[in-house]
């Protein structure tokens, strides 16, 4: 009896005052996220909150997040410890944001996101365009669609001036530290290996897919159901249905793979020949 009591107050010498203070936050957490109703938000007291943002119902702001004055944020969203969400930002319900990613910019203009996306860790979405050609007060816009997956280190810009719009649409993979640049008009369906790189205004249509470390030229038209080869620097347009890859990235075929993984038949498939 004297050798356990001994190994427990032990056990409690070795844990220290910032451990079981951590231990006890966890635990209050628990029983308090239990005893609450779905609709009821919770905002972390390490959190920075204006009181001017729109919360909605059922969400949850992690410690040392930072929501600006006029951010709106939609109901059951996830912020995680050290997420920031600054200027006219608006984010619909069901959205994870992870830990150290940063939306929007105290810049005129506006940022979108849609329902059900995630925004991985340290991602930056919405913030001011890298063209020389932008003018300090322009309004620029970015607008996301619905359940896409953008992962850690992402860089997506708002437009380089007020009349257009960086644009992604829905159900996009983007993976860990691609780049979309202003103005770029991304589809629906479509998955970007890690470092694929999006220069300004490009256009990529529905269901594409590139492999790692891809670069896309300034302008270029990425087609619908098209394949860009590992390592490709892609300078011109990619017709739908093709695969291309090198650098410069050349015609390599069909995307016969790809064609068929998204349902078409092979009397389709060959009368792309």
């Amino acid at each position: 009896m004297a050798a356990a009591t001994a190994a427990s107050r032990t056990a409690g010498l070795l844990l220290s005052p910032r451990l079981l203070i951590a231990s006890r936050h966890l635990q209050a957490s628990a029983s308090e996220g239990s005893a609450r109703d779905a609709s009821t938000s919770f905002i972390h007291p390490a959190a920075v909150v204006h009181p001017d943002a729109a919360i909605g119902q059922g969400v949850s702001i992690g410690p040392f997040c930072t929501v600006g004055a006029s951010a709106r944020i939609g109901d059951s969203c996830r912020l995680h410890t050290g997420s920031h969400v600054t200027g006219h930002t608006e984010l619909g319900e069901g959205c994870v944001v992870h830990t150290g990613a940063i939306l929007g910019a105290d810049l005129p203009g506006r940022t979108i996101i849609g329902e059900n996306n995630v925004i991985g860790n340290y991602a930056v979405v919405g913030v001011k365009c890298q063209d020389l050609k932008y003018k300090p007060g322009d309004e620029c816009f970015l607008r996301i669609g619905n359940n896409n997956e953008i992962r850690e280190y992402c860089s997506i810009h708002r437009s380089s001036k007020s009349c257009d719009c960086t644009v992604i649409g829905d159900n996009n993979l983007i993976m860990g530290s691609c780049h979309v640049a202003h103005d770029c008009k991304i589809g629906s369906n479509n998955i970007f290996a890690n470092n694929t790189l999006f220069g300004g205004h490009v256009i990529v249509e529905d269901c594409t897919h590139t492999a790692g470390a891809v670069v896309v030229h300034q302008f270029c038209h990425i087609g619908s159901f098209s394949f860009l080869g590992g390592g490709s620097v892609v300078a011109q347009d990619v017709p739908r249905y093709t695969m291309v890859a090198g650098d410069r990235a050349e015609l390599r075929g069909l995307n016969l793979e790809g064609l068929r993984r998204n349902g078409f038949s092979d009397q389709e498939v060959c009368s792309y020949y």
